[in-house]
């Protein structure tokens, strides 16, 4: 038997066309492009605008059941969807994020799609791609470095030393940088004080700029960071600082649209990259809105399973954008659902029909949390080799019995051949006009209810709870006049719980939430709960140790 080629050898295999080729598919002249090289380009910011007046093609969101180590493949479905829309017919573009360089070169390795279902250049998106989180880096670190300089000259505006929120970012998992003392060596270094560092996707400047509409309100939201608060318990802002202008010239590049192209040469949006698990998890608003001013259907994704990345697309994104999704495609493997039904991970390759069956409640959940939002949702089962017929049917009749198609996929090894089915599906759900699309709670609800109904609703906790200071916290918040800002729920993707060993569709458990933060520019208040940390650590073996330059010049260890 041949062996399958890797993600990186069907990349690298690949025929790229000219990135003017890919734009003008969606009509976009060459004069509106800023090329990075042959294969990359950005979308020029006035052009992007001037597509305000143009109605609007049908926003397609790709999610997931909770994902394990056995994997699901949801980029790559929403790759090989966008590629399958292009195959029947469809004028489609795709929407994802960029990858982060933490998970690069720690665990779970890049996100640029698998298999015959990918974008490329997949080395340049999974490594430093056109410079955009670099930017967003640095913009966070000078703010943070205006915040100590204040400090240092006097303190003018009354800051509290001992209650700096503002951290710094870097885009790497260390988590030897999470509690760190600044100041240290004498006057001239500053004020002492602790603080810490975050990984760049946990930035709010990564939330701002996936949330900003153009430049302008990226600017304004910039300019309302709270980065902590004076002696007498006032906020004090980036725009007191006098920062968010600087802060602004740094992004302006970065904020423009990247473009490049899929294995198949259909056109793909990746831009921006807030992780799901302890940001928003959407890729930008810019390049999704520009998008569907370009496209008939855009398939965009939402980080980790739905109870995180789709509940924040809905809840945040879509209220804040004004968008209103279509359909939305569930994927699962049969690989996932055994460990959601109790399979051991070295027992996968084995067929077993009842696992699978078992861990069916899993996707059931997320079918109907979707669902409650008013979106059609159709199951995408993203085929592994070792899936056994029995327990594929397993699947469709699961999703038989509560109510939701399920569609077989290929796309990993046939690239656009194996999602016809699914693509017509879509087209299907879309063209049955069903989808009335209604977040899950109102703008004018108390933040501890908003955390609550989501704990409720989309996790089934029997309760949110939380000590006396994260009452008086998001208390101050609403009496700061946040109080009409949706939550953001930071915790594991592992699990519907807090407990990211509890598969399955676990019942009997509360939501403790350990801390709140304010993300004024962003415009939403984050919930930390649990054990989740917004600066990762590398596992014991990271991938870092097997990534490097092989013999002929090429990247090897990649993923």
């Amino acid at each position: 038997m041949m062996t399958p080629k890797s993600d990186l050898e069907i990349a690298r295999a690949a025929v790229r066309r000219p990135i003017a080729e890919i734009a003008a598919k969606l009509d976009v002249p060459f004069d509106s492009l800023v090329p990075f090289g042959h294969d990359k380009a950005k979308i020029d910011l006035d052009y992007a605008a001037s597509l305000g007046e143009r109605p609007s093609g049908k926003l397609i969101l790709v999610t997931a059941i909770n994902p394990t180590p056995a994997g699901e493949g949801k980029t790559t479905t929403t790759v090989g969807l966008g590629d399958g829309l292009n195959r029947i017919g469809k004028r489609a573009a795709i929407c994802l994020r960029e990858p982060s360089l933490g998970p690069c070169f720690g665990m779970k390795g890049g996100a640029a799609g698998g298999g015959y279902a990918q974008v490329v250049p997949m080395e340049d998106i999974n490594l430093h791609f056109t410079g955009d989180f670099h930017a967003i880096t640095t913009a966070h670190n000078l703010l943070a470095a205006m915040v100590d300089n204040h400090l240092h000259w006097g303190n003018a505006l009354g800051i509290d030393p001992r209650r700096v929120t503002w951290r710094r970012v870097m885009d790497m998992n260390d988590r030897a940088l999470r509690d760190i003392a600044v100041g240290l060596g004498g006057p001239a270094n500053g004020v002492v004080r602790e603080t810490g560092f975050d990984i760049t996707v946990a930035s709010e400047i990564m939330a701002i700029f996936c949330l900003a509409e153009d430049l302008a309100d990226l600017e304004r939201r910039l300019a309302e960071i709270v980065v902590g608060y004076r002696f007498d318990g006032r906020p004090v802002t980036a725009g007191d600082l006098k920062a968010d202008g600087a802060m602004t010239v740094l992004l302006r590049q970065a904020f423009a649209p990247n473009l490049v192209q899929t294995v198949e040469n259909n056109p793909a949006f990746v831009h921006g990259g807030p992780f799901a698990n302890i940001a928003h998890g959407c890729n930008s608003m810019i390049a999704t809105k520009t998008a569907l001013k370009l496209a008939d259907y855009v398939v965009t994704e939402a980080g980790f399973g739905a109870d995180l990345g789709a509940e924040k697309f809905f809840d945040i994104k879509c209220r804040k954008g004004g968008l209103k999704p279509d359909a939305a495609v569930v994927v699962a493997t049969i690989r996932a659902l055994k460990m959601h039904g109790g399979a051991d991970k070295a027992e996968l390759g084995k067929e077993n029909v009842e696992a699978v069956a078992r861990g069916a409640a899993n996707l059931q959940r997320h079918v109907e949390n979707v669902q409650s939002y008013g979106v059609p949702v159709v199951v995408a089962i993203n085929r592994f080799l070792a899936d056994s017929a029995e327990e594929i049917e397993a699947v469709k009749a699961a999703c038989a019995a509560f109510g939701a198609e399920a569609v077989l996929c290929e796309h990993w090894a046939k690239g656009s051949a194996g999602t016809e089915d699914l693509a017509n599906a879509v087209v299907g759900l879309v063209e049955g006009g069903t989808a009335d699309f209604h977040p899950i709670y109102p703008d004018d609800m108390p933040l501890f209810d908003k955390i609550r109904i989501v704990a409720q609703r989309i996790y089934r906790a029997d309760d949110a709870i939380a000590d006396k200071h994260v009452h008086d916290q998001l208390a101050a918040f609403e009496a700061a006049g946040y109080g009409n800002l949706p939550v953001c729920m930071a915790k594991t993707q592992y699990s519907f719980s807090t407990d990211p060993s509890a598969r399955g569709a676990p019942t009997g458990f509360t939501i403790p939430v350990r801390e709140v933060r304010l993300s004024a520019g962003a415009g939403f208040v984050v919930a930390l709960t649990g054990e989740i940390m917004t600066m990762p650590g590398l596992p014991r073996h990271p991938a870092a140790e097997v990534i490097g330059i092989g013999e002929e010049g090429w990247i090897e260890g990649l993923f």
